[in-house]
């Protein structure tokens, strides 16, 4: 799944190679999508080409290939993909002002397992659009659970494969709104793309540190970045 600003300028790519062979520079990118600044474009297109859709080509300015669509886009006159509606950052978000407080783990008769609901996706890579609707539930053992309430997430990308975790498992989050430093967290970065790092806090800045060395540690000012929850477990199937 794109977000809607991906999968816009994937198509602005996309066209404008097929009109002219040429892709838009980044400026005409950043006025057709709305953007503030360009770092916002360097975000998307670093999306596109960890997801598979973009290829930068090496040593020419301004050279992008696009290798695939969406599967909405694929045939003449389909409508763009619209944002997950399921997307409610309410659901993980920490509490912010007058909230209820955490709902308790289930206890679970000896030898049994407690249900997870499972939320979505998770990028373990660059942020994209993750948390939705509640869509399953996940059988979790008693003992990966703490107080408070927990959500199951799968994870997409292998940005965290040095801290053993890999594409395809499903992470056990506890909901929170803070974490230590160190602790590895799902982010939620500029109230849109929900990402799985490592957090570390200096000064008034928050980096979102990757754990595999093809991953540059990102760096955030503190209104950009919320947390939603710090990993409780991982679950991992053969």
């Amino acid at each position: 799944m794109l977000t809607r600003k991906q999968h816009e300028l994937l198509m602005l790519i996309h066209d404008r190679l097929k009109e002219t062979g040429v892709p838009p520079s980044f400026e005409e990118m950043k006025e057709a999508l709305d953007l503030r600044s360009k770092s916002g474009i360097h975000r998307l297109i670093t999306a596109l080409e960890e997801r598979g859709f973009i290829r930068r080509l090496p040593h020419r300015a301004r050279a992008l290939e696009v290798l695939k669509l969406p599967e909405a886009a694929a045939g003449p006159g389909a409508p763009a993909p619209a944002r997950s509606k399921g997307f409610k950052p309410s659901v993980i978000e920490g509490s912010r002002g007058m909230a209820e407080a955490p709902a308790a783990t289930p206890v679970a008769p000896a030898g049994a397992s407690i249900e997870v609901p499972m939320m979505g996706r998770i990028a373990a890579g660059v942020p994209i659009a993750a948390i939705q609707d509640h869509s399953a539930n996940v059988p979790v053992p008693p003992d990966m659970l703490r107080s408070g309430e927990h959500f199951a997430l799968e994870v997409q990308g292998d940005s965290m494969i040095e801290a053993g975790i890999l594409d395809g498992d499903t992470v056990i989050i506890r909901k929170a709104d803070t974490a230590r430093n160190g602790e590895i967290v799902v982010a939620l970065v500029e109230d849109e793309e929900a990402t799985l790092k490592r957090l570390w806090r200096k000064g008034d800045s928050i980096a979102l540190e990757a754990a595999n060395p093809a991953y540059k540690t990102r760096i955030f000012g503190p209104d950009q970045v919320r947390v939603q929850g710090t990993l409780a477990g991982l679950i991992r199937r053969y």
